[in-house]
């Protein structure tokens, strides 16, 4: 009897009893990637339309809030110091151009506002300001959400106080393969985050970047460790590497689409209750990769032109292709 059929029955009763597992072994989670493609994709629509509306898509957009001059090493990052992407530095946004940012996010119909600053870890006073932001963003009716790099637990405990409802710090690949990526921070360091940031009690936004010279064994680790966290992601995007000239990673073989098909896949059957989004690299993508990734599970995107640095679908092409696929935007809800 194979691995996956004997945890079945298993796997059946927690779902019935609503328990979310986090004890996954690896060879459960390789047994899933190594299921033919077509009943891979079955499993996963399956247990998405137990826990979603399968029509419904989450829109969130992302605003670089403190561009450029990063000290951390990531090889896959344009706004690291160390590569030489001609990315210039600026300045922390004002708050009025974040304020204007928001509402018209919120026009086009997006329900949650990202904001990113390129920190190591914000500074007590970095943190003053963000907070402001979002409280000011808040009071739109949008959810807020920031990627602000470490966090100890008593600026986590700040934000929550501030009503902060997301906070994103990805793991970015497994822990075997993320020394050949990152030096700077540990996956210890990101751990930890996660962890004040769940202490807190705002909700964690956490995945990774597929396509970096990683095995499908690398893969496997990542959502294994995301999955086996002590409570699963509310969100869990998942990127496909945008190659960056300049950066190390510029160049190195593009990750076959199926196998990020699969990745979506095995994602949504590890962690049923958590938004997975089509996050980075859907300019790469056509509109019938994208729709394969919506039938194994995703169900959120980021909405507008751009992604931090980088590019993003243009809202148009995103609502012909909802339309086409007879999809709607997830309706808003007044952030609590």
């Amino acid at each position: 009897m194979s691995l996956l059929r004997k945890n079945s029955t298993e796997e059946q009763l927690k779902a019935k009893s609503g328990i979310l597992r986090t004890d996954w072994d690896i060879d459960e989670i390789e047994a899933l990637f190594n299921l033919p493609f077509i009943d891979l994709v079955f499993k996963a629509q399956s247990i998405h339309r137990q826990n979603f509306d399968p029509n419904s898509v989450q829109i969130s957009t992302l605003l670089s809030i403190k561009t450029g001059a990063c000290p951390e090493d990531c090889s896959y990052c344009s706004q690291s110091a160390g590569n030489d992407t001609s990315l210039e530095r600026e300045k922390l946004l004002a708050l009025d151009k974040v304020i204007v940012a928001a509402k018209e996010a919120k026009d086009s119909g997006v329900t949650r506002f990202c904001m990113g600053a390129a920190w190591r870890n914000p500074t007590d006073k970095s943190l003053d300001n963000v907070i402001e932001m979002i409280e000011g963003v808040k009071e739109l009716g949008l959810e807020t959400c920031v990627t602000l790099g470490m966090l100890d637990g008593q600026q986590a405990q700040r934000l929550k106080k501030a009503g902060l409802n997301y906070y994103n710090h990805n793991l970015d690949t497994s822990p075997e393969f993320y020394g050949t990526v990152i030096t700077t921070r540990t996956y210890q360091d990101r751990l930890d985050t996660i962890q004040h940031v769940q202490d807190a009690g705002i909700n964690v936004c956490a995945g990774g970047i597929l396509g970096m010279g990683e095995t499908r064994h690398d893969r496997a680790r990542l959502l294994q460790e995301l999955a086996n966290l002590s409570q699963h992601p509310d969100s869990v995007p998942i990127n496909d590497l945008v190659q960056v000239q300049g950066t190390p990673l510029d160049g190195i073989d593009r990750l076959d689409s199926f196998e990020f098909i699969r990745t979506i896949a095995v994602a949504r059957i590890l962690m049923p209750k958590s938004y997975v989004r089509l996050s980075a690299g859907r300019v790469e993508m056509n509109d019938e990769m994208q729709s394969l990734c919506f039938l194994s599970g995703a169900n959120s995107i980021f909405y507008g032109e751009r992604l931090l640095t980088t590019d993003n679908p243009i809202e148009n092409h995103d609502d012909v292709l909802i339309a086409k696929l007879g999809m709607e935007k997830e309706k808003p809800a007044f952030a609590n």
